[in-house]
């Protein structure tokens, strides 16, 4: 019999306050396209990083084609045929997009870089996942779907034999992710194994031959995709059935207008955006990655000093220039990108929820921690963050959870507005779960919610209706009684039926 590609040998690998893995054994075959399961914090990721080097195992070994190894680095993982798609950046956003790409291996002329060298060589690896990027940019100036697609262009062009993949489309639209998942395939035929961490059901019973689930640190089981429905594979992450409830808001008449949007528009983002929001309501807003989505959230917030139009809250119209000013008429945003925009990795996880309301918790310049210590706890408490204290390092939750902090940190300024960007991106369906819930909940107690997702799935099924942007306009306004997929499809891509 031939070895399996990777085998994980009673893995056991620990961090400050908590045990990510704990006696782990596993085996993923040659050639194969095998999924790691489980709620945020359940060790999928861990997993995949002690395989790429990131990582070193505290107990248990790990065998790549029947030979133990043992990777002191990601550079020792890649030239033993390892790779790796985070679901966070790891480049450097100052950099060009070219040299990202050949950052491992830069061509040279001499003593000097080769840069008509480097452009082909970045723009070889795009095209073989079919990604048009101008390799020019600076990594930081692109959208966060498009590194997404620099870093998956980084690992697939390195040439490794198996390549884990961690949560690759959180941040990739419907026809990019078709497209992954396209390229996954074409790297089986070729013998590529692949090691597919997502919380996507859907995603993993269209491509992966083999599914792991892990809980809370432990394997639980590994099945063969076409023996398990995705109602088992839920119930075997998490230990409990989920069901799916309308959302009670919609039972609910909208109180009154929170929130309204004449003709904002910013030079290159968008144009002429208008739009009403009201209290106990929850707006859909969908739209392909680059048709202004973000863009106008971040616009509402005072992120976008170029931005001209008319802002009305609770009926009087406002300047919002600055997010502080934002914050004081009573708004919130959850932005995109999380660890860049909405958190700061460095500091305790409870600092995270109080940093907005320092001034209010503060008396002669010193902080009350009494007071701060019990509006953390009442806010862990309401979002189950799982956390082993508030002194844990933000840096150290797993995604999941590090997103209930960005929440949990609006919710205790006790906003009325709150602006909900990819809220649930690379979250467990636990997790998930559980941020709609608590999204329904908001809108009950009559907070104003405009809800931006990528995730037509869960547009539709918490929006009273939907605004459909395509190019930077408002090209629909559709009420949930007749949303479907096929529909707002059509409209983000200006496909209309005849």
């Amino acid at each position: 019999m031939t070895a399996p590609a990777v085998r994980f040998n009673h893995v056991t690998k620990r961090f400050p306050g908590v045990l990510a893995l704990d006696d782990v054994s596993l085996q993923i075959e040659a050639g194969r396209v095998h999924a790691l399961c489980g709620e945020n914090g359940a060790g999928k990721s861990t997993l995949g990083k002690l395989l790429a080097g990131i990582h070193v195992p505290d107990g248990g070994s790990i065998e790549l084609d029947g030979r133990a190894v043992r990777f002191a680095s990601p550079r020792e993982a890649l030239r033993a045929g390892v790779g790796m798609v985070h679901q966070e950046l790891a480049f450097c956003e100052n950099l060009s997009v070219a040299e990202n790409l050949c950052l491992e291996d830069l061509p040279r002329r001499g003593p000097f870089l080769n840069r008509l060298s480097l452009r082909a060589s970045a723009r070889n690896r795009l095209a073989t996942i079919g990604a048009d990027i101008d390799v020019d940019q600076p990594l930081g100036a692109l959208a966060l779907g498009q590194r997404q697609l620099v870093q998956i262009a980084a690992a697939v062009g390195s040439g490794a034999r198996v390549i884990v993949f961690d949560e690759p489309t959180s941040s990739l639209s419907r026809h990019e992710t078709e497209k992954l998942l396209d390229l996954i395939r074409r790297l089986r035929e070729h013998g590529v194994t692949s090691v597919y961490v997502s919380h996507r059901m859907e995603e993993i019973f269209e491509v992966c031959d083999t599914v792991s689930v892990l809980r809370d640190g432990k394997h639980v089981a590994s099945h063969s995709v076409r023996e398990l429905a995705p109602d088992e594979i839920v119930r075997l992450m998490i230990g409990r059935q989920v069901s799916a409830q309308a959302p009670r808001h919609l039972l609910s008449v909208t109180g009154q207008e929170s929130l309204h949007v004449e003709q904002l528009s910013s030079p290159g983002k968008f144009n002429n955006v208008s739009f009403a929001l009201h209290a106990g309501e929850v707006l859909g807003v969908a739209g392909l990655i680059g048709a202004g989505r973000s863009e106008v959230a971040e616009a509402l917030f005072g992120l976008d000093p170029r931005a001209t139009g008319k802002v009305s809250v609770l009926g009087a119209e406002v300047c919002i220039r600055t997010p502080g000013q934002a914050m004081q008429l009573g708004m919130g945003f959850v932005p995109e990108d999380r660890k860049r925009q909405g958190l700061v990795l460095a500091l305790p996880s409870g600092a995270n929820v109080t940093l907005p309301l320092l001034r209010t918790l503060a008396r002669a310049g010193w902080i009350r921690l009494d007071e701060e210590r019990s509006l953390i706890k009442r806010y862990f408490d309401r979002l189950r963050v799982r956390a082993p204290s508030p002194d844990f390092p933000t840096a150290g939750l797993s995604g999941g959870n590090q997103q209930k902090l960005v929440l949990a940190k609006w919710l205790a300024t006790g906003c009325r507005i709150l602006i909900l960007d990819e809220p649930t991106r690379g979250v467990d369906v636990g997790a998930k779960a559980e941020i709609h819930a608590l999204i329904d909940s908001l809108a009950c107690e009559g907070l104003a919610v405009l809800l931006i997702s990528s995730e037509l799935p869960e547009i539709m099924s918490l929006s009273t209706r939907i605004l459909v942007l395509r190019e930077g306009r408002i090209v629909a306004e559709i009420p949930r009684a007749v949303a479907s997929q096929e529909l707002l499809l059509r409209h983000m891509t200006g496909v209309l039926s005849d």
